[in-house]
């Protein structure tokens, strides 16, 4: 095995860690956005209000990429393992 072809392993599972957390760290931001607008807002500065909220909102972003994020991850894995030429020499 080369090292480009080590680099190019590395690069592709890297950009496909990328994409496969995108989606949660998205919601996860625009939660804690919309949550500490909330507080700033009603001037409730309870830890539990701002929480609860972003743990419901990982949870039914969570819900709904899963089988997208499931589709991508087998495709990834079967690239990877499908063909162990490149990877023997």
């Amino acid at each position: 095995m080369g090292e480009q072809q080590v680099v190019d392993l590395v690069r592709q599972t890297l950009v496909t860690t990328f994409w496969l957390g995108l989606p949660l760290l998205g919601v996860g931001f625009l939660a804690g956005v919309v949550m500490s607008l909330v507080q700033i807002v009603t001037s409730m500065q309870d830890s539990a209000f701002g929480t609860v909220p972003r743990l419901a909102a990982f949870l039914a972003a969570l819900i709904l990429f899963l089988p997208w994020m499931l589709m991508k991850l087998i495709a990834f894995t079967l690239a990877l393992l499908g063909d162990f030429t490149p990877y023997a020499r």
